[in-house]
C-alpha cells in the first residue's frame, strides 16, 4: 500500500487529513425487526457473555446479537435499520444527532473511565500531553477519544491542529501502534490491557476527570413505540441491572470467563475491575445526564469540531423510566 511522509498508509493518511466531522450522510434503510425479536449490539466479550455468566440469558424474546468495535459504528448500523438497541459514550449519539440520525437515548450506564487512556510505546521519551505537539496520535473519531484528547490538548494550550491526528478504527489503531506508526494512541476498553501485555504500552494519561462516565443506551423511535420491542428492551434492562450487580460481586469469576473470550490475561482484567472509577450500573435518563452531554456539545463547538450550537434535549427519551427504576 502506498505510503506518505511519516510512514502512514494511504488509508491512515486520508483519515488523518479528513475533516473532523466528515461522516457519511446518515440514511435510514434496512428491514424492520421480526416480531418479538430484539437486535442488540455489543462489544467483544460484551453483554451476551455477562448475561450468560450471571444466568440471565433466558430472555422471553429472542435476541439477535451483532458485534462492533465502537459506538459510532453501532450508531451507523442502527440508523441503517439493522439494530434495535446499542450503547456507546455520549459522543456517537451527539454526532449522529447533528447529522440527523434516527435514534433516541433511553438509558444511561454509569461506567469506568480509568480504562480510557492515552498510551505511548514502552520506550517512548514522551512524558506529558504537551510533548505530543507534532506527533502522530491515533484516535477514533466520534468517540470518547476525540473528546478527552481535545480537552487534554486544550489544557496545555494545544489543539488537534498541533498534532498529527490519525483517525483509525480500533483494529487499525492497534496495528499501527504495535508496528510503531504512532507516537501515541488515545484508546479505551480492553485494547488498553491488550496493548500493555502484548507490546508493553505505557499509560501517558488517563481520562478520569475528563469524562463523565456516562455511556448511553440508544434505540430507534420505531422500536420504542412497538409494544413487543418496548417490552423486550425493558426486560433486557432489568436483566442487565442484575448482571451488573453479579459482576460487582463476582469479579474473579467474571474475569476468568471473559479472559479467553477477548484474549487478555485474567489478572489484567482483574486489575481493570479493581481500579474502576465507579461501580458499573444502569440508571434512567435524568436532567444531569442530559446536561453532561450538552457540555460535550458546547466544548466541541468551542473547539471548532462542530459548526453550530446544538440543543441535545430532543435526542433523549424517558420511555423506560419505570423499567429502570423498577
Amino acid at each position: 500500500m502506498p505510503r506518505h511522509s511519516g510512514g502512514l498508509s494511504r488509508r491512515q493518511f486520508l483519515a488523518a487529513t479528513a475533516g473532523t466531522l466528515a461522516l457519511a450522510p446518515l440514511l435510514v434503510h434496512g428491514q424492520p425487526s421480526a416480531p418479538g425479536k430484539l437486535r442488540v449490539a455489543q462489544y467483544k466479550g460484551g453483554d451476551k457473555l455477562l448475561l450468560e455468566a450471571a444466568g440471565l440469558l433466558d430472555t422471553p424474546s429472542p435476541l439477535e446479537w451483532a458485534e462492533f468495535a465502537s459506538g459510532n459504528l453501532m450508531l451507523e448500523a442502527m440508523n441503517g435499520g439493522s439494530l434495535d438497541l446499542a450503547y456507546g459514550s455520549e459522543i456517537p449519539p451527539l454526532f449522529g444527532f447533528i447529522k440527523g440520525a434516527h435514534i433516541r437515548v433511553i438509558g444511561v450506564i454509569k461506567g469506568d473511565v480509568n480504562e480510557q487512556t492515552v498510551l505511548v510505546p514502552k520506550d517512548s521519551p514522551i512524558q506529558s500531553i504537551a510533548e505530543l505537539k507534532g506527533k502522530r496520535v491515533g484516535y477514533v473519531r466520534a468517540t470518547t477519544t476525540q473528546y478527552y484528547l481535545t480537552r487534554m490538548l486544550d489544557e496545555v494550550g494545544l489543539s488537534f491542529a498541533d498534532i498529527q491526528a490519525v483517525n483509525l478504527s480500533v483494529p487499525d489503531g492497534a496495528a499501527a501502534f504495535r508496528t510503531g506508526q504512532l507516537d501515541a494512541w488515545a484508546i479505551y476498553g480492553y485494547s488498553v490491557p491488550l496493548a500493555q501485555t502484548s507490546v508493553g504500552a505505557r499509560v501517558l494519561k488517563r481520562a478520569n476527570g475528563y469524562l463523565s462516565g456516562n455511556y448511553l443506551f440508544f434505540s430507534t423511535p420505531e422500536a420504542i413505540a412497538d409494544p413487543q420491542r418496548h417490552a423486550a428492551i425493558a426486560d433486557y434492562f432489568a436483566r442487565l441491572q442484575k448482571a451488573f450487580a453479579w459482576r460487582q460481586n463476582n469479579p474473579e469469576r467474571y474475569a476468568t470467563i471473559l479472559a479467553p473470550e477477548i484474549g487478555v490475561p485474567t489478572e489484567a482484567i482483574l486489575t481493570l475491575l479493581r481500579n474502576e472509577s465507579q461501580v458499573r450500573r444502569l440508571v434512567p435518563v435524568d436532567d444531569t445526564a442530559i446536561r453532561s452531554q450538552q457540555d460535550v456539545a458546547d466544548l466541541f463547538l468551542k473547539a471548532g469540531v462542530i459548526e453550530r450550537p446544538v440543543d441535545v434535549r430532543p435526542l433523549w427519551d424517558r420511555s423506560f423510566q419505570a423499567a429502570l427504576n423498577g
